[in-house]
């Protein structure tokens, strides 16, 4: 079983690397010069859930032979991980969802691999601690704690250690633990990405704007309320009832419960809204365009799209032909109307994360952890993100929980 103790990696001279978001350090123009290095020796397995299968919540799988990630390319680094946040997409990738698109060679270098997926490590949130740096990483030294949200189309964070991009990370808030921090990367980079670069926003554009997120009461909606309250932006917000104490304590300044009765005629008397970001999806879509004021660049985003069905389904090829079908059919019908259709989706950046880490340290955003699992408990874990209706994030103590085994 490896431990930290069993690890010893290259070590590094460095000049203080401190530097504000967006500052150039993060893409390689520092000063940190690697003046040393001492021969790595390391295990090459460590403590892992992984799937060997797609399907149910049985083909999660606990090794200690999982294999050891490496540092391949001088922009990576190798994060030992402290714990890890679960979303709905964990799930999802778990029953195959988006097989045919993220299928991708697990090691770089195909040195052990045949190019399967398998074995799959899930997990798309992780906060942890930078064990070993590449050669052109400049922004970050061994012994920073940082968060980040893994894509995923590489291996998850369900494991004693992961390796990314270091523009896929960030230093971790230093108001939160690692628990906290592993509950929010992959919302806030959907989110952001969703609301800055598809919806349009920022932080000096929102303050007459009025928003409605649809389902709000999730991962990405918790944090969505937020950073648009945080901006001045009017929100509304759908959700149960028993959210309503949640989302109001956010910042959501009306709330509509769609228990109680159709939530589109409590919303059509409302003021017209400049953007409605939909986390719901399915009839949704028919009747929420209408609540946005026309001709005034107003923007429908959703998240629920049918881009990984269609690859799984067709191919990529076609997958994504019909894709483009689809959204251009559907763009040119509400923008018939006065009304922009777009679509939603995750993208990884580190420099977004620098920006949110920022808005958490000031207390514009905190983290909503629903429930915390140990090591030991990853299947429980699942069991519990897939009863949805959340309220908030799962996440699982990674660090330690190998010795639960």
């Amino acid at each position: 079983m490896t431990s930290l103790g069993q690890i010893m990696c290259s070590r590094w001279l460095v000049t203080p690397a401190k530097a504000p978001a967006g500052n150039p350090l993060r893409f390689g123009h520092g000063c940190r010069k690697r003046l040393f290095s001492t021969t790595r020796s390391c295990t090459t397995i460590m403590p892992a859930w992984v799937i060997d299968r797609y399907g149910s919540c049985d083909v999660l799988r606990f090794t200690a032979n999982a294999s050891f990630p490496v540092v391949h390319y001088p922009n990576e680094v190798m994060l030992k991980v402290h714990a890890a946040g679960l979303n709905p997409i964990d799930v999802s990738m778990r029953g195959g969802y988006g097989a045919s698109t993220l299928a991708v060679k697990r090691d770089p270098l195909n040195i052990t691999q045949t190019g399967s997926e398998f074995p799959l490590v899930l997990g798309r949130d992780v906060s942890g601690v930078i064990m070993e740096c590449g050669l052109e990483v400049k922004y970050f030294k061994e012994g920073d704690e940082v968060w980040a949200a893994i894509p995923p189309w590489k291996q998850g964070s369900l494991a004693e250690f992961v390796v990314l991009s270091a523009n896929e990370i960030s230093h971790k808030p230093k108001s939160l633990s690692h628990s906290e921090a592993a509950a929010l990367p992959y919302v806030a980079t959907t989110a952001w990405s969703t609301l800055v670069n598809t919806g349009g926003l920022t932080k000096d554009n929102c303050g007459k704007k009025r928003v409605l997120i649809l389902g709000g009461s999730g991962g990405v909606g918790t944090f969505a309320i937020q950073m648009l309250k945080a901006w001045g932006a009017h929100v509304t917000v759908t959700c149960s009832h028993n959210a309503e104490r949640l989302v109001r304590g956010l910042g959501a300044d009306d709330v509509v419960d769609y228990t109680s009765g159709p939530v589109e005629l409590a919303l059509g008397d409302l003021e017209k809204f400049d953007l409605v970001l939909d986390c719901v999806g399915g009839d949704t879509e028919r009747w929420a365009p209408g609540l946005l004021r026309p001709w005034c660049g107003a923007k429908y985003v959703a998240l629920v799209t049918p881009f990984l069905q269609n690859t799984d389904t067709l191919g990529i090829a076609d997958g994504m032909l019909q894709t483009v079908f689809t959204v251009a059919t559907k763009a040119l019908k509400h923008l018939s109307k006065g009304v922009h259709y777009r679509w939603g989706f995750f993208a990884p950046s580190g420099v977004a994360l620098d920006e949110i880490s920022e808005m958490v340290d000031a207390g514009e955003i905190r983290a909503v952890v629903e429930e915390q699992f140990s090591f030991s408990q990853v299947p429980q874990a699942f069991q519990r993100v897939e009863k949805g209706h959340a309220r908030g994030k799962t996440v699982v103590q990674v660090d330690g929980g190998s010795g639960d085994h």
